[in-house]
């Protein structure tokens, strides 16, 4: 069997549901704990979230089912603060737990689901923006690899819980 169609077959065409959303949701605050209190320095972004988005491959799936699932792209969105940006290559890891969705040939051994790779941005937005307004104006401007990247696919808000599940874009 070809490498392509083994991988194929590994990734997960189970859906995603408003509960994994949730259960996203919570691995980021977590995650938000743990690096602000690892790094105190960048405790100014902890009040600053303007959404947190299910982004790539993971989102186009769960906007149209047609995409199957290797890990989750799940990016934190913050009004930037005059102390600087939000570093842009401070990506951590995160294991989504039993579901579904099964887990990836390729992670850790440790995982036992789907890998979660958590990054942030910060955007030069104030806080209190709309989030699915600011997302839009971020991705529509292609401004930056990280925002081509995000507009090729889907994105799909995890927070503010009251848009949990609406896609930011394609919008």
């Amino acid at each position: 069997m070809s490498k392509q169609s083994s991988q194929g077959r590994d990734r997960a065409d189970a859906q995603i549901t408003r509960a994994d959303l949730s259960r996203l949701s919570k691995l980021c605050a977590l995650d938000r704990v743990d690096r602000f209190t690892r790094r105190p320095r960048w405790q100014v972004y902890a009040d600053r979230v303007i959404a947190v988005a299910l982004c790539q491959g993971a989102a186009l799936h769960y906007v149209d089912g047609g995409n199957k699932i290797k890990d989750f792209d799940v990016w934190t969105f913050y009004a930037v603060h005059p102390v600087g940006p939000f570093p842009p290559r401070w990506r951590t890891t995160a294991d989504f737990g039993p579901s579904p969705l099964g887990r990836w040939p390729g992670d850790p051994d440790s995982f036992t689901g789907r890998r979660v790779d958590l990054i942030g941005r910060s955007l030069s937005e104030p806080v209190g923006v709309d989030p699915l307004e600011a997302l839009r104006r971020y991705l529509s401007s292609g401004g930056s690899a990280s925002a081509r990247a995000l507009a090729a696919k889907a994105v799909v808000l995890i927070d503010p819980p009251r848009l949990r599940g609406t896609a930011a874009w394609p919008g």
